[in-house]
């Protein structure tokens, strides 16, 4: 495993690599950082990948974005971009969940014929209408005296997400892990998924995409999903029975099942 701080996108980014051979990008959820590949990427690195898990401007161990907190997953989609030409990734494969399973979409539909292929988690490419989750509700959200409990809010609030087939214990530790983030980062991180909406541009990707949802997921319907994979020429749908909004934490030996969707990725 090595680490690099890089000057990207106006600010000094922390990427981990490990493994040598087909490229990677991991790409982590709303207010978090690359932490929630680490019980991936050293296994994805022995099936003979270049795994590559950077955290995102403002995230971990990366300097915050020029502009402060960011509000349009576009800009973190063009942040990646140039990690990817940064590392001379050399057509790599994209895997991200949540928000980061809609930079990759974003990704894919700007860049796909330079890319082997999308794998996106808990994401769709529509503007989001979940009742529960509008621009309004999140910007009362960023007002402390609104949300005096955000901590707390945010622990049980992952816990509620994770899927019925997950232990106790790896249950608690997400939702601990969770807890860390910043509420005015991962806020505008969801801000950002509000807006976002890839529109016609979803018909015209030119890489072969494996969409991913689980059944147990409260913030993305598998219907949304099934409905983003409908318009995009190569791709497939996976839904997994028991499992939330964090497959990469709540499926075990989830290393070998994303070895096994992106080998699939060549057969679209």
């Amino acid at each position: 495993m090595r680490a690099d701080y890089l000057d990207i996108g106006g600010c000094r980014s922390f990427v981990l690599q490990e493994g040598e051979g087909v490229p990677v990008l991991l790409l982590h959820t709303a207010g978090q950082h690359g932490v929630q590949w680490r019980h991936v990427q050293g296994e994805l690195a022995s099936h003979g990948y270049r795994v590559v898990v950077p955290d995102l401007p403002g995230h971990g161990k990366s300097e915050p974005a020029s502009g402060g907190p960011v509000r349009d997953l576009r800009t973190y989609a063009a942040w990646c971009a140039e990690v990817i030409d940064t590392l001379d990734l050399d057509r790599p494969f994209i895997v991200g969940c949540s928000i980061g399973g809609r930079i990759s979409l974003d990704l894919a539909a700007r860049m796909g014929d330079r890319l082997r292929g999308v794998i996106a988690m808990a994401a769709h490419g529509h503007r989001d209408s979940h009742p529960r989750l509008t621009e309004h509700g999140l910007e009362r959200e960023l007002v402390d005296s609104a949300a005096p409990s955000r901590a707390d809010r945010t622990y049980f609030g992952t816990k509620a997400v994770v899927g019925a087939s997950v232990s106790t214990e790896t249950a608690e530790l997400i939702a601990l892990m969770h807890r860390r983030e910043d509420p005015a980062v991962s806020t505008s991180d969801l801000i950002g998924w509000t807006r976002h909406d890839l529109g016609t541009d979803l018909d015209t990707i030119a890489c072969p995409v494996h969409l991913v949802a689980g059944t147990d997921d409260l913030w993305v319907d598998p219907a949304d999903v099934a409905r983003t994979a409908d318009r995009i020429p190569r791709s497939e749908l996976t839904v997994l029975d028991g499992i939330g909004h964090y497959p990469m934490e709540e499926v075990s030996d989830f290393a070998d099942t994303l070895h096994g969707w992106m080998k699939g990725l060549t057969d679209l």
